[in-house]
């Protein structure tokens, strides 16, 4: 599931094609129909990301027309430029105008709504490192007082919204904390240096598309290694790395299943 660094480029990549443009809008998959309907022919005025649900704002709706996307598992976004050439596979939405076209594919979710129910999904979803005015001191409410592990606390949405498996790991590792660790012995001090490392890691993410968390220190370069091949692309200190050693002490990155999820860190390094 792309993390949410990925939902705000992708509104980012939105606004920049179509923004201010009349677009025209279709379900070649036939699932949004009645609802592309409605938004063709409409100008598409701002768009949003909060976490991993990403929002298309259209004019012709009184502020009331948005549309929810999440990804989820096997949603994808393709652009290109127009003409757009005949949809190929399930495209559940096809937005075209100006220069561009782009497709979506295989959402877990993909719905107009009023921004009444836009507010609703913003309600529930915790603070979002990547949203500049959202307030850590909501996520650190929750974490303050929960016996719950820090590593499934960071999963939560309800408690901070965008953050993934990936991410989760490498911060973790990179502020030395054991995930296993409950939420209410973490220091205030130490959740304002994860809030803010999470905020650098997320924003260059979402600039490059890819996920580095490793310090210069520890690049490929640096310790004369080879560079990490995977389809996630990136530099990392644990995620995916089980069994491996570890850039930083040389003992073994572990891993286990925690709530579904895989679990990668270091016990040498992630001591407290």
């Amino acid at each position: 599931m792309p993390e949410g660094h990925i939902i705000h480029r992708l509104a980012a990549e939105y606004g920049r094609r179509f923004a201010g443009t009349p677009v025209a809008a279709s379900s070649p998959q036939g699932k949004f129909s009645d609802s592309a309907a409605l938004i063709d022919g409409q100008r598409l005025a701002v768009t949003d990301a909060h976490g991993k649900h990403l929002f298309l704002g259209f004019d012709g709706f009184d502020g009331n027309g948005w549309v929810r996307v999440h990804l989820g598992l096997y949603g994808k976004v393709a652009f290109g430029p127009s003409p757009a050439p005949a949809p190929v596979g399930a495209v559940r939405l096809r937005l075209e105008g100006g220069e561009s076209y782009a497709d979506l594919r295989g959402p877990t979710a993909c719905e107009l709504i009023t921004a009444g129910e836009k507010q609703a999904v913003h309600d529930r979803l915790g603070p979002d490192p990547l949203r500049p005015h959202d307030d850590p001191e909501r996520a650190w409410s929750r974490i303050s007082r929960s016996r719950g592990p820090i590593a499934a606390l960071l999963m939560d949405q309800k408690v901070i919204a965008g953050v993934g498996n990936i991410y989760r790991a490498e911060v973790l590792f990179r502020h030395g904390v054991d995930p296993y660790r409950a939420g209410r012995d973490l220091s205030r001090a130490e959740w304002d240096a994860i809030w803010a490392d999470l905020a650098v890691l997320m924003r260059d993410g979402a600039a490059s598309g890819r996920i580095d968390t490793v310090r210069p220190a520890h690049m490929p370069e640096a310790m004369g290694r080879p560079p990490r091949v995977d389809d996630h692309g990136g530099e990392v200190y644990v995620y995916r790395r089980a069994g491996q050693h570890c850039h930083v002490c040389g003992g073994e990155v572990r891993t286990a299943d925690l709530e579904s999820r895989g679990l990668f860190w270091c016990p040498a390094c992630q001591r407290h």
